[in-house]
């Protein structure tokens, strides 16, 4: 690009954002105005291993290679030099889950992902007596749940954290997690203005573990437990192990400032200039999840909601679904190789721009058709496992538009479930930013989400690098703190003023005939749930 460029990365004015998502592991370099000098990424998938969702962990460290080695080359190809040195850089990964350690940071069992639902005795257990909604995906219940199994590895056990934790852990040697983050592993709260784990809710906890453990066998979890820190604040250093994680070739050299790791929610956030009150984001992909900045707290506890935090401690109510695109994502595949086999091969792009498209036309209340894109269990509906469906009433007309949108509304459907119980609470909504894949088609699922929440729904180039961008910012904001450059801004006055300002944002209004349609088509998929139950209880390999 320029020789401004260049020389902002021999100089080490840059930031690296890494995240590790559901099916991509990616990383973005920024420059010091926080645009993308160079992007890398590589593939990975879960594996459903002895019936627990998992990634291997030496994975991570190839995808995390390949990612920061297709950086480092296009870095090379473009601007014409080494990347040798980071200003700063941040960790970005799929939020709550189970990453158990010993003392010599070995894993003691293999991770356990957000998809797990098997924690159900835990949450119940642990939700009542906190007074709080724990989520069967949650660190805290994934571990409750082993002290109830009887897990042998407890008597080992030294750390737990998530996914982006355990990077970060293995770059710079610290425990620690970022607010947001740490929000989805235990509740959180704020004592003097700084956040940490709810202490009073700690001590509950700790006695319900106590309970469950096995006779000799001792957990505390304010030891297990990383340190919170808040966006803004440095979280340790890139050591020489950690940069060579990153490198093997050797060229990279210790010493970035890292900020805090975040889930994938909070880099979400930051993405999409989402972090202010009655702000928030669509997140669409494996699983689909909202964020919603609350201007207060909620009346009471509610199933379908998690009480998480933005990076700086500010509180959010999260609807998280387990099922998002994937199912949208199989149709599309069948249809292609149906072109295929009609000797007119389409790509990706065009099978899926197509196929978009013509959900406009389908009939806004589904036609009499229903679809539901549960490959696992779906907690909101009380689902512990998943069946995709398809069925429709006799005698409605049987068309591709109306298929499509009975599909893309199905992705849609349980998030409304959870939406519709912040309508409830009071919760104002000014907008909704979305991100996604299923939303590169423009004005299509956009159309259609903004029908399902019954509020505008924005999208634009702010999130086009998605969490790993989000993630180079966080660092970037804890550099700039560090050196005086932030200007005393807050995290979201920072967003709004160096991130969001000027960004291309193309926005939906509800069309008053498809908040209706979608409406109806809830009210059947709600009464249709028994029959997505009796597939899960009938149909059993």
């Amino acid at each position: 690009m320029t020789t401004d460029a260049a020389e902002a990365i021999t100089s080490g004015r840059t930031a690296l954002g890494l995240e590790l998502g559901s099916t991509r592991i990616k990383a973005v370099l920024v420059g010091p105005d926080r645009e993308v000098l160079a992007s890398g990424g590589s593939s990975w998938e879960n594996q459903l291993v002895d019936g627990r969702w998992t990634y291997a962990l030496e994975d991570v460290w190839d995808g995390v290679a390949a990612a920061f080695g297709a950086v480092a080359a296009q870095v090379r190809e473009r601007h014409g030099v080494v990347l040798e040195r980071l200003g700063a850089l941040g960790v970005s990964a799929m939020m709550h889950g189970y990453v158990a350690l010993d003392a010599d940071d070995e894993l003691l069992v293999p991770f356990r992902t957000w998809r797990n639902t098997s924690t159900g005795e835990a949450v119940e257990r642990l939700s009542g007596p906190m007074d709080f909604n724990v989520p069967h995906r949650w660190t805290v219940a994934h571990l409750v749940q082993a002290a109830i199994d009887g897990e042998e590895h407890l008597s080992q056990l030294a750390a737990v954290t998530t996914l982006a934790g355990y990077v970060h852990r293995r770059l710079t040697g610290e425990l620690v997690l970022g607010v947001g983050d740490a929000s989805g592993v235990f509740p959180v709260a704020s004592a003097g203005g700084v956040p940490g784990y709810d202490a009073d809710r700690l001590a509950t906890a700790q006695r319900l573990l106590d309970e469950a453990l096995p006779d000799g066998v001792a957990v505390s979890l304010a030891d297990v437990l990383p340190r919170v820190a808040v966006a803004g604040e440095g979280a340790g250093e890139l050591t020489e192990a950690g940069a060579r994680l990153l490198d093997p070739s050797g060229a990279l050299q210790p010493g970035a400032l890292v900020c805090p790791p975040e889930g994938d929610a909070g880099t979400g956030m930051v993405a999409t200039g989402s972090v202010a009150p009655r702000t928030g984001n669509v997140s669409a992909g494996t699983s689909i999840f909202a964020m919603v900045v609350l201007e207060g707290p909620l009346a009471r506890v509610h199933r379908e909601l998690d009480l998480v935090t933005t990076p700086a401690g500010d509180p959010v109510a999260m609807v998280h679904c387990n099922n998002g695109a994937s199912e949208l994502d199989a149709w599309a595949r069948l249809f292609q190789q149906f072109a295929a086999a009609l000797g007119a091969p389409a790509d990706d792009g065009a099978v899926f721009g197509a196929l978009f498209r013509a959900s406009l036309d389908g009939a806004p209340d589904g036609g009499g058709m229903l679809a539901y894109n549960y490959l696992s269990g779906e907690p909101i509906t009380e689902l512990e496992e998943g069946r995709p469906l398809f069925l429709r009433t006799p005698g409605r007309p049987f068309d591709l538009p109306t298929f499509m949108r009975t599909q893309i509304y199905a992705a849609f459907a349980t998030l409304k479930i959870g939406m519709d119980v912040l309508a409830g609470e009071g919760v104002r909504l000014d907008g909704m930013f979305a991100h996604g894949g299923v939303f590169a088609t423009p004005g299509v699922a956009q159309r259609h989400l903004a029908a399902a929440i019954g509020a505008p729904v924005s999208v634009g180039d702010l999130a086009s690098e998605g969490g790993a961008w989000g993630a180079a910012v966080l660092a970037t904001y804890a550099a700039d703190r560090a050196a005086g450059r932030d200007g005393g801004l807050s995290l979201a006055e920072y967003v709004a003023e160096r991130v969001v300002a000027g960004a291309r944002i193309e926005t939906v209004e509800p069309d008053p005939d498809d908040v209706a349609g979608f409406d109806a088509f809830l009210r059947r998929y709600v009464d249709g749930l028994a029959v997505e139950r009796a597939a899960v209880e009938a149909v059993t390999s």
